[in-house]
C-alpha cells in the first residue's frame, strides 16, 4: 500500500513538474513573438512609439505636459527642423541636434488645461526623415471646468 501511495505521489509531482516546464517554454514564445521590430531604412528614419496621445478626462489647470518619443530607424542622423502647434493652446519642442541611427528622441508638447471642455489638437512635425518630412501627430482629451469659487460665502466682520 505504502509503494501504491509513493508511486502516485511520485507520478502527480513528476506530471505537475512538466507541465510547469512547458507552461514557462509558452510564455517565453509568447515574448519572442510580440517583440517588434522597426524596419530600417536608407538615410534618416521616424518611427514614433504612437503618434497619438489621450489625456483622457483631466482636471481643470492640470499638468498639460507630455511626450511622443520617436527613435531614428535608419542608417544617417535624423534632424528634427521644427515643430507646430494647431493653435496657441498646444506649445510643441523639438529636440536639439541630431538623432543618431537607432537613437531615441523626444516631442514635448503642453497643452493650455486652463481650457474647459474636450480637445483635439496637432503637432506637424517637419525633419529631414526620408519619405515622411512632414509627420502630424495628435492629442487629445477633456478638461474639467474649473471648480466654482467660494464667492457666496459670508465673510468675517
Amino acid at each position: 500500500m505504502k509503494k501504491l501511495i509513493l508511486l502516485a505521489a511520485i507520478t502527480v509531482f513528476g506530471v505537475a513538474t512538466t507541465s510547469a516546464q512547458t507552461a514557462k517554454k509558452v510564455v517565453k514564445k509568447e515574448t519572442t513573438a510580440t517583440k517588434v521590430e522597426t524596419p530600417k531604412v536608407d538615410g534618416a528614419g521616424l518611427v514614433f512609439e504612437n503618434e497619438t496621445i489621450d489625456y483622457g478626462t483631466i482636471p481643470h489647470n492640470a499638468d498639460g505636459n507630455r511626450e511622443f518619443v520617436f527613435v531614428n530607424n535608419g542608417n544617417k542622423p535624423l534632424k528634427i527642423e521644427s515643430t507646430q502647434g494647431s493653435c496657441g493652446c498646444t506649445v510643441p519642442t523639438k529636440p536639439e541636434g541630431d538623432i543618431l541611427p537607432g537613437g531615441k528622441g523626444t516631442i514635448g508638447v503642453k497643452y493650455d488645461t486652463t481650457r474647459a471642455g474636450a480637445f483635439t489638437k496637432t503637432v506637424t512635425v517637419k525633419s529631414n526623415a526620408t519619405g515622411q518630412e512632414t509627420k502630424v501627430l495628435t492629442i487629445k482629451g477633456t478638461v474639467l471646468p474649473a471648480p466654482p469659487t467660494d464667492a457666496a460665502a459670508p465673510t468675517k466682520s
